[in-house]
């Protein structure tokens, strides 16, 4: 398919390239509703950022992958409505008190049972189905864990600009993060890698 960016770009190449946009609305769906926890605003920022990839689609030239463009402008926009619903939205606190990495770690922090071998992140993290599991693992964080990791790992924000969003401590966030982390190491190992974590 040629560069959408190419004066020569057919209108059939044109449209071909629209169909790839949206075609990503699932995938950015469930990443907007991982993060906002409202099926509305989801869909707002989800149509924000589809309607400023195809406006933006003569500027993009193909230099980076279309998904990845994409998911790029959605993560701006899930900042966007953030930003904007901060004193409306709800907090929802799961009240999970569980922590898994009491079972994990010996006294001295290191871990109980070394951690399985796993290939090359790189190349794993190509492959479709990883990232699929890898999905239904972040999908399966429950309430503010998966809320918190997201904000951090997906927006980029800071420790200090999640404490002022969700009006938690910093130990708080470091310690929810800490747990998300175990929860999806614990997924990932016991469906990708095939071995049940300890």
């Amino acid at each position: 398919m040629s560069d959408p960016e190419s004066s020569n770009a057919s209108p059939e190449q044109q449209a071909q390239w629209l169909a790839r946009i949206e075609g990503l609305r699932p995938t950015l769906m469930r990443l907007a509703l991982l993060q906002l926890r409202n099926r509305a605003w989801a869909e707002d920022a989800v149509s924000e950022a589809l309607l400023a990839a195809i406006e933006g689609l003569p500027r993009f030239g193909a230099r980076a992958q279309l998904q990845t463009w994409v998911v790029g402008i959605l993560k701006h926009k899930v900042l966007d409505q953030l930003r904007q619903r901060q004193r409306e939205q709800q907090l929802d606190d799961s009240g999970d008190d569980e922590d898994p990495a009491e079972h994990m770690f010996l006294a001295d922090g290191h871990f109980a049972q070394a951690p399985q071998v796993w290939s090359a992140p790189s190349e794993v993290l190509r492959q479709k189905q990883f990232l699929e599991v890898l999905e239904a693992c972040m999908d399966l964080l429950p309430g503010q864990l998966g809320r918190v990791f997201l904000m951090r790992e997906w927006l980029e924000l800071g420790t200090d600009e999640i404490c002022q969003e969700l009006g938690f401590s910093a130990t708080n966030v470091w310690q929810m993060l800490s747990r998300a982390r175990l929860r999806l190491r614990e997924c990932l190992q016991l469906r990708w890698f095939g071995e049940q974590a300890p």
